[in-house]
C-alpha cells in the first residue's frame, strides 16, 4: 500500500513506529531534521506491499505468447502490439442485420421476398384463382429446415408473399422469382399429375362421383332444358329445404348453366345435407367434362375440392364430442 503522508510530512505508519519507540508525537521530525529515520521508515512501508506480478497480455497472433530475444524478437513484438491495437479498434459486425431478432434467418427470409415483389410489383400478373397450383411446405418442415420457431402468423405473412410472387404472368417471370418460389415448395407437388379426363359416352352423358361425409353420389350430366332428378323423384320432391335443393345445383347456378343440362343423380348413407353436398361434387366433375375452361369458376364458387370434415366422435365421458356434464358440487 502507498503510505498516506500526515503533518511534517509523515505518514500514520511512521507516526506509529515513533509512538512505539518513546517518541513524542506532538512535535513529530521533519524529513529534513531526520532523513535516515525516514529511509527506514519508508522500506518498512513497501516491504508490506503483496509480492505479485500481472498476467502477460493476450496476443490474438497464431504463435505464442513469448517475450522477445534479439532482433527478431522486437520485430514479432511490434507485429503483436500492432495485432492488438488493431483488435481494440475493430468491432465484430454480425453477418445479417436481423442477427439479434429472436428468428434471424426467418426474418431474412420475409425481407428478401419483400425485396423481390417490391422489384417485380409492375409485371403482369393473373388472377389467383387461375395461378398455377402450388403445394407450399408446412409450418413443421419449416421450422425444422430453418431450427426457430417460427410461429403461425409469422408463416402466414410468408405465404401471402409466396402467393402473390406466385401470380406473375409465367411467361414474363424472372429467374430470380422462381428460384426463390422453389426453396418453399415441397418436394412433391400433388397438382403436378392430372386428373385423368371424365369421357363422355355415346349418349353425350358424363358421370360424376361426390363423396360428402358418409353420403356417396352418382351424378349424370346430359345437355337438356334444365330438369333434376334425384334417386327417381325431382328434386323438390326428394329435398324439402331449399338450401338443400340449392346446394345440390349450386355448380350450375354459379355457372349459369340451370337451364342448358339436365342432370340425373343416385345418391346413398348420410342425411339430407350430406347427400346434397356430395351431388354438388359429382355435378361439379361432370360440369367440367363438358366445358373445362369453366373450372376457375368454379374452383371460385368452391365445387371442385371435397370438403373433407367430418362429425367428430363422441368421447368417453362427455355427453358428445366436447361437451361435458354439469359440474356438482356436492
Amino acid at each position: 500500500m502507498e503510505p498516506c503522508l500526515l503533518r511534517a510530512g509523515h505518514s500514520r505508519l511512521s507516526l506509529a513506529c515513533l509512538r512505539s519507540s518513546g517518541s513524542s508525537a506532538a512535535a513529530p521530525l521533519s524529513r529534513q531534521q531526520n532523513p535516515q529515520q525516514c529511509r527506514r521508515l519508508v522500506t518498512i512501508t513497501r516491504s508490506k506491499e503483496p509480492d505479485f506480478r500481472a498476467a502477460a497480455p493476450i496476443s490474438f497472433t497464431d504463435r505464442p505468447n513469448r517475450r522477445p530475444s534479439g532482433g527478431r524478437g522486437r520485430s514479432s513484438s511490434r507485429t503483436d502490439d500492432a495485432t492488438n491495437s488493431l483488435m481494440k479498434e475493430i468491432r465484430v459486425v454480425p453477418a445479417s442485420p436481423s442477427y439479434f431478432t429472436g428468428t434471424p434467418r426467418y426474418t431474412d427470409d420475409v425481407l428478401s421476398l419483400a425485396v423481390l415483389l417490391r422489384r417485380y410489383q409492375l409485371l403482369p400478373r393473373v388472377p389467383m384463382a387461375e395461378a398455377t397450383r402450388v403445394a407450399w411446405k408446412k409450418l413443421s418442415e419449416y421450422r425444422i429446415e430453418l431450427a426457430e420457431p417460427v410461429r403461425v402468423k409469422g408463416y402466414g405473412i410468408l405465404l401471402s408473399l409466396l402467393k402473390r410472387m406466385n401470380c406473375i404472368h409465367p411467361s414474363v417471370m424472372p429467374e430470380e422469382v422462381v428460384t426463390a418460389l422453389n426453396k418453399y415448395k415441397r418436394q412433391v407437388q400433388p397438382h403436378d399429375n392430372p386428373a385423368k379426363p371424365i369421357p363422355i359416352d355415346s349418349w353425350g352423358r358424363a358421370k360424376g362421383i361426390g363423396r360428402r361425409k358418409s353420403s356417396s353420389a352418382m351424378v349424370y350430366l346430359v345437355e337438356g332444358q334444365g330438369e333434376c332428378f334425384v334417386n327417381g323423384r325431382t328434386i323438390a320432391d326428394y329435398f324439402s329445404r331449399i338450401h338443400d335443393r340449392e346446394s345440390a345445383v349450386w355448380a350450375l347456378k354459379a355457372t349459369s348453366r340451370l337451364d342448358k343440362y339436365n342432370v340425373w343423380a343416385k345418391v346413398e348413407g348420410g342425411g339430407t345435407t350430406g347427400q346434397a353436398e356430395a351431388i354438388t361434387l359429382g355435378l361439379a366433375k361432370a360440369l367440367l367434362a363438358h366445358e373445362p375452361a369453366l373450372k376457375p369458376a368454379l374452383r371460385k364458387a368452391g365445387v371442385v375440392s371435397r370438403d373433407p370434415r367430418r362429425v367428430e366422435r363422441k368421447k368417453p365421458g362427455k355427453l358428445k364430442a366436447r361437451k361435458m356434464p354439469a359440474w356438482v358440487k356436492r
